[in-house]
């Protein structure tokens, strides 16, 4: 990877981790389902000009179907599990667990698609929830006001991503990047319309709110996905997903400056753990075999 596809890693990285900070500061006005509603249509509302532009329309349409329930699966869903979780949770912790995406994915595909799982990768999946249930166990309560329901919701994001993945595999490998990426996030605008309508916050909410949503929904989303198929189309996907292990760095960065959010050894290590196993889970690291040269 040279420098400036390296130098566009590192702030597809930080934009990432910035949506956890985002997705807080609106859903505290907006409300949970207001929050990812509103993402996903200001989302589409900037990628499908560009899906006309670059004369990809007839792409979208002859895929339509299995474009649009793939919005419900990797943005829907989790961006609402998302948004109730970071009203319970620190958005370092939640980006963390967001970090466990690869290890349900490649369970999802190991049984959905049949891909193998080598020695490294399975032990990576088990280092990975151990790594999951060191940070889960001492904050699961689900007494009134704990945060147990929090985690729940953070791994059903993080399920609903794994199996989007194996969806895309299997019902749209060799579709256009920006088609997928356009589409499904005006099909999860179609899902989250009438929800988002109904749930519109009685108060109107303040500039600060609509611009952490548009921020969100703007650069977290839309130009995030650009830049994530450009560096997959140049750079590999093996590559592109370890993207995975800095974008909690950042959160946590976020956190602790603008929001005062404490980061403690326990996370650290629980975060630590974690990304090992998704390093070994996905192939980025492999025992018993030397790394190329």
């Amino acid at each position: 990877m040279n420098q400036r596809l390296a130098a566009e890693f590192v702030v597809l990285a930080a934009i990432w981790g910035s949506s956890f900070l985002f997705m807080r500061a609106g859903a505290f006005e907006f409300g949970v389902v207001a929050t990812a509603g509103m993402r996903v249509i200001i989302a589409s509302a900037v990628l499908m000009p560009l899906l006309f532009a670059r004369g990809q329309w007839p792409t979208f349409r002859q895929h339509a179907g299995p474009i649009l329930l793939l919005g419900l699966l990797n943005s829907a869903l989790p961006f609402l599990l998302f948004s109730y979780a970071l009203l319970s949770i620190t958005t370092g912790l939640s980006a963390i667990m967001n970090a466990t995406v690869p290890l349900f994915g490649a369970v999802i595909a190991w049984l959905w698609l049949g891909e193998k799982l080598t020695r490294s990768r399975v032990l990576g999946l088990v280092v990975g929830f151990v790594g999951v249930a060191m940070l889960s166990w001492s904050k699961a309560s689900f007494a009134p006001g704990g945060t147990g329901w929090a985690i729940v919701a953070c791994l059903g994001a993080t399920v609903s991503y794994g199996v989007a993945a194996s969806f895309t595999k299997r019902y749209l490998t060799g579709v256009a990047p920006l088609a997928s990426a356009a589409g499904s996030q005006l099909g999860a605008s179609l899902f989250l319309l009438l929800p988002t309508v109904y749930f519109w916050p009685s108060t109107p909410p303040s500039f600060t709110a609509w611009g952490a949503l548009l921020a969100v929904g703007v650069v977290c989303t839309a130009l995030a996905y650009i830049s994530f198929f450009r560096l997959i189309a140049k750079a590999g996907p093996s590559k592109t997903l370890t993207v995975t292990f800095l974008i909690p760095l950042f959160a946590l960065f976020y956190g602790a400056l603008l929001l005062g959010e404490s980061i403690t050894l326990w996370m650290v290590v629980g975060g630590s753990v974690i990304l090992g196993g998704v390093a070994l889970a996905t192939g980025f690291v492999s025992l018993g075999r030397r790394p190329a040269a």
